[in-house]
């Protein structure tokens, strides 16, 4: 039997649209190999950086509330104290599913997630879709 946890990851894993916030150009950034990383397993990705007008050729939007239609996931690649912020605008939108990566999450997070009935993920996203197709993310190429 699996865990709740497990179901959720099946659950938000099975959803195609997503949101990476904190995506970049940059191959040795953690943005960008997720970016990557998802698009190269047919997800539908919008990237989230205000600084960036494009990224990976794709545009780029300003925050979650430029997004014309809402993902169904956000996955979020940045500071805590930016995340909170993120947090509010993922609510605004009515989006129900949030990634959380390694160095991303707090308890002010999880605490505005629990509140506004927002289900996190608490994972890394790259080592489960590996996990699920058997690849070897040791060697993988980012460029």
């Amino acid at each position: 039997m699996s865990s709740a946890k497990d179901d959720l990851i099946s659950r938000t894993l099975a959803m195609k649209k997503w949101a990476v916030v904190g995506a970049n150009n940059d191959p040795e950034r953690f943005g960008y190999k997720l970016y990557r990383t998802l698009v190269d397993h047919g997800y539908d990705v919008v990237p989230v950086n205000p600084s960036l007008e494009e990224v990976q050729g794709t545009r780029c939007h300003a925050s979650i509330a430029d997004i014309p239609e809402p993902p169904e996931v956000v996955d979020m690649v940045v500071n805590p104290r930016v995340g909170i912020g993120v947090m509010k605008e993922i609510a605004q939108a009515g989006i129900r599913y949030v990634w959380l990566q390694p160095g991303t999450r707090s308890d002010e997070i999880r605490g505005f997630a629990r509140e506004h009935e927002i289900e996190l993920v608490e994972d890394c996203v790259m080592a489960q879709l590996a996990a699920q197709s058997g690849e070897d993310q040791t060697r993988r190429s980012w460029r």
